[in-house]
């Protein structure tokens, strides 16, 4: 325990009060931990800004960065599917194919044959990334209703995922579904 003389000088009563420290020696160190630890996991919250520096431009960098194609899978009708392919907010091309499901098996499990076979066919024609070693994949988006069932998605995404890429990474290859995948926020 250490004490603490406060005066009590003159009359008055003495102030003097013990003060207990081992609590507050254990309050000071789970303290310095908290710090330590929020100090380690902000280093987490930073952004990598190794990407495109400010400075003056560089005769072998083009000036403007054109966006990728992406191709848009719409299924809010009954009737049809849209394929849309935009790069960035322009359209470039719209293709509607029909809306036929097929059932699979006897628990109510769908396909879209027509939807993969041209999923398939426009990623053949208007694809990105078809190199094996190109880590990159198209992206493609689905935009569906609330209502939209889960087997009908389940069903699109199998479509998108029909047309496969060559991979290689290292000396091991395979075959990889050429798009990766998003939902749209409606």
């Amino acid at each position: 325990m250490a004490g603490i003389d406060v005066g009590g000088h003159g009359g008055k009563r003495n102030l003097n009060h013990e003060i207990p420290l081992i609590p507050f020696i254990d309050f000071l160190l789970c303290l310095v931990a908290f710090l330590l630890v929020t100090a380690v996991w902000s280093q987490m919250a930073r952004i990598n800004a190794d990407a495109k520096v400010p400075g003056p431009p560089r005769p072998d960098e083009p000036d403007e960065i054109k966006p990728e194609k992406e191709l848009h899978v719409e299924m809010r009708g009954d009737k049809k599917f849209q394929l849309v392919w935009k790069e960035g907010a322009t359209v470039v091309n719209t293709i509607d194919v029909d809306r036929k499901a097929v059932n699979m098996g006897t628990e109510g499990d769908i396909t879209f044959p027509a939807l993969a076979e041209k999923v398939t066919s426009e990623w053949k024609n208007n694809g990105n990334h078809k190199a094996p070693t190109d880590k990159k994949f198209d992206r493609a988006v689905l935009h569906t209703d609330n209502s939209t069932p889960f087997s009908d998605v389940i069903a699109v995404i199998d479509a998108v995922y029909a047309p496969q890429r060559d991979f290689t990474l290292g000396a091991k290859a395979q075959k990889l579904p050429a798009f990766n995948l998003t939902f749209a926020v409606n």
